[in-house]
């Protein structure tokens, strides 16, 4: 048999995909990579579209034919090499298959999912198979939601103490210049379906959780309460709403794991989002608040795929954004934690502080063109820390949040080192 290629990047001909391929040049230069789809035209046309945006000569990088309801191709796409970058969403619909195959065919599977139905069925089907066949399958490392998950890990790390909650606020903008009419949408069709569907769904968490972890976790004292649904933050001097990604249910698999895995004391989170006045954020729960009605309901769904524009205020289209558009967003995270300082450290993870948090600490994660510059690096950089870095990694397998998979390896550093990448820094320590 030919020897694996390091990576094949699935769904290449996709909007995530194309831009997957393009960061792949730089991030994996040095690798053997290849890209994969159902469409053989499309995909010696991105190969064409990107060598040119990028000035390099793609015409050998090798295509696989393979489509997500053909198991058997997928079973043969997933033997040609040691890892799968999946970018073929809506996950929901589209991504178990390519892991079942991955996992078949001993082959690492890394993928952009923010929709926490299809990663915690996953966990709950094929953690104990995959460590068994010493394969890593990794969701959420794009956007959703590895700013808040490594962000909690570096954190924790800069702390010099214990965690016992944190607090989030993301921000997101355009910076000044480039063209005054763009008037292109911030998200691409496939993300705006998956949030559909899978706020159409939501109802079905609870019973996977509860499969999931028929043990509830203790509580930890003081517990970190939610804020009001709207507030001024005096951390960000931001509007705040509660934030709707899977960020924060992320975060809490990742704590679940290590208190599971090491009987570590688990950082309680929330996480919200910030805009500019009380205007925006209103505009922004009206705005949800239709997409939440129609999303449960068949006819709703339709008018939402159907008219993603207006019923997303412009937000998300067909389209999808323009490069232009793209390339001057940018985002900020920043993280504030209460906890005690490390001469408090209590003797076991699961015993209780008498006294409250006398200790804050407050971090930034930020970068540019988060939904498919940072995505797309912080994808391509977790495949690569896998090749490299296996042993750093737990249980030599597994269905695994990025914090549970990325806590002991140089994930942080290589994200940092890349013009789509991401920047982590101590902002306050007290």
């Amino acid at each position: 048999m030919a020897e694996r290629l390091d990576v094949i990047i699935f769904g290449a001909s996709g909007f995530t995909g194309k831009n997957t391929v393009f960061e792949a040049v730089t991030v994996l230069k040095g690798l053997r990579w290849g890209i994969a789809g159902r469409n053989l035209e499309k995909l010696k046309a991105v190969l064409k579209e990107v060598g040119v945006k990028a000035k390099k000569d793609l015409s050998q990088v090798p295509i696989v034919i393979a489509d997500v309801n053909d198991e058997p191709a997928l079973l043969e796409m997933a033997k040609k090499c040691r890892i799968v970058v999946n970018t073929a969403g809506p996950y929901r619909f589209y991504g178990e298959n390519v892991v079942k195959a991955c996992i078949e065919a001993g082959t690492h599977h890394v993928d952009v999912s923010g929709e926490p139905q299809y990663m915690e069925t996953c966990q709950m089907k094929y953690d104990q198979l995959a460590r068994q066949k010493g394969v890593y399958v990794v969701s959420a490392c794009g956007f959703d939601s590895i700013p808040a998950d490594m962000g909690v890990v570096f954190l924790e790390k800069n702390f010099d103490g214990v965690v016992n909650s944190v607090e989030s606020f993301l921000e997101s903008g355009i910076k000044e210049g480039g063209s005054s009419n763009d008037s292109s949408a911030g998200l691409n069709y496939g993300t705006w379906e998956s949030a559909i569907y899978g706020l159409a769904h939501s109802d079905e968490l609870r019973g996977i959780r509860q499969k999931l972890y028929p043990q509830k976790l203790p509580k930890f004292y003081p517990v970190l309460r939610p804020r009001p649904l709207i507030f001024r933050s005096t951390e960000v001097d931001k509007v705040c709403l509660p934030f709707p990604g899977s960020d924060r249910s992320v975060v809490m698999r990742s704590q679940r794991f290590f208190y599971d895995q090491d009987s570590k004391r688990p950082v309680q989170m929330q996480a919200y989002v910030g805009f500019s006045s009380w205007m925006v954020a209103t505009l922004v729960i009206f705005f949800a608040s239709i997409f939440g009605l129609l999303s449960k309901y068949k006819l709703g769904r339709t008018l939402l795929l159907k008219y993603p524009r207006i019923f997303s205020g412009g937000l998300a289209s067909r389209e999808g954004p323009s490069e232009d558009s793209m390339e001057r967003t940018y985002f900020k995270m920043t993280f504030k934690a209460n906890g005690w300082p490390r001469a408090d450290r209590l003797a076991e993870g699961s015993d209780q502080y008498t006294e409250p948090p006398t200790k804050t600490l407050m971090v930034r994660v930020s970068g540019m063109n988060p939904g498919y510059g940072a995505t797309c690096v912080a994808l391509l950089c977790t495949a690569l820390t896998i090749l490299r870095e296996s042993e750093k990694m737990p249980n030599n397998g597994g269905v695994l949040t990025p914090a549970g998979a990325f806590s002991k390896t140089t994930l942080i550093s290589e994200l940092e080192k890349h013009e789509h990448g991401m920047k982590f820094e101590i902002l306050a320590n007290k």
